[in-house]
C-alpha cells in the first residue's frame, strides 16, 4: 500500500516527488510509502526547448530534462518507487483504499497525484466525471482539466501542473506539483502548515 502514488513523470510529477522525498527525515515521513509512475512518452517536454525558465541552462532541451530529473529522484530520494514503462488505465475506490490500474499491474494506495498533460485523448477510467475544458487555453486546442478546488479533485485525489488547469510553463507546473507535496505533508503533519527546505 502506498502512501501516496503520483501518476506522471514530467514536470509536476517529479517536482512533487522531490519535495516529498526531501521531507524524509522528518518523523511523519519517515515510514510514509511513495511511488510514482514515471510515465513520460506523451509530456509536453519531448519537444520543449527552454531559455526563460529560472535555474535552467539557455537551450537545455525538454527531452533532456526529462531524462536527467528522472535520474535526479533515484539519486537523491531512492526510497521513492520509481514504476517505469506502464501507463495508468483505471481507478478504483475512495480515500484512503484507492486501486490503480495499469496496462501491466495495479497499486493500492492511500492518496494519488495526477501529473499528466492536458490533451483532451485523457481516457483514465473512474475519473472521467471530473473532466472540463481548459479554463486557461485556447478553445480551439480543446484542452481539459479536472474540477478541482486548490488542487484537490476528492478526498486523496490531487491534480497538478496543466490538468490541474494551470497554463503550460514550466515554472508553474513545477510550482504545482510543489504545492501539492506540501499539502500532503501538511496533511501527513497532523494539519500543522508544513514545506520542506535543505538548508547549507
Amino acid at each position: 500500500m502506498f502512501d501516496v502514488l503520483i501518476i506522471g513523470g514530467g514536470v509536476s510529477g517529479i517536482s512533487c516527488a522531490l519535495v516529498l522525498g526531501s521531507a524524509k527525515n522528518k518523523p511523519f515521513v519517515a515510514n510514509k510509502n511513495i511511488g510514482i509512475v514515471a510515465h513520460q512518452k506523451t509530456s509536453s517536454l519531448q519537444d520543449a526547448l527552454f531559455n526563460n525558465a529560472y535555474g535552467i541552462p539557455a537551450g537545455k532541451l525538454g527531452s533532456d530534462l526529462l531524462i536527467e530529473s528522472v535520474q535526479h529522484l533515484s539519486d537523491l530520494y531512492p526510497h521513492i518507487e520509481q514504476i517505469s514503462a506502464e501507463k495508468v488505465m483505471k481507478i478504483e475506490g475512495a480515500f484512503p483504499n484507492f486501486t490503480v490500474f495499469t496496462n501491466k499491474n495495479s497499486y493500492k494506495t492511500k492518496n494519488i497525484v495526477l501529473a499528466i498533460g492536458y490533451s483532451n485523448t485523457f481516457a483514465i477510467e473512474g475519473l472521467m466525471q471530473f473532466v472540463v475544458p481548459h479554463q486557461k487555453t485556447l478553445p480551439e486546442k480543446q484542452r481539459i482539466q479536472l474540477k478541482n478546488t486548490d488542487h484537490k479533485v476528492a478526498d486523496g485525489i490531487y491534480v497538478v501542473g496543466t490538468l490541474a488547469g494551470w497554463r503550460s510553463q514550466l515554472a508553474i507546473a513545477a510550482g504545482s506539483g510543489a504545492a501539492v507535496a506540501t499539502d500532503i505533508l501538511t496533511e501527513w503533519n497532523g494539519g500543522i502548515q508544513t514545506q520542506s527546505h535543505d538548508k547549507i
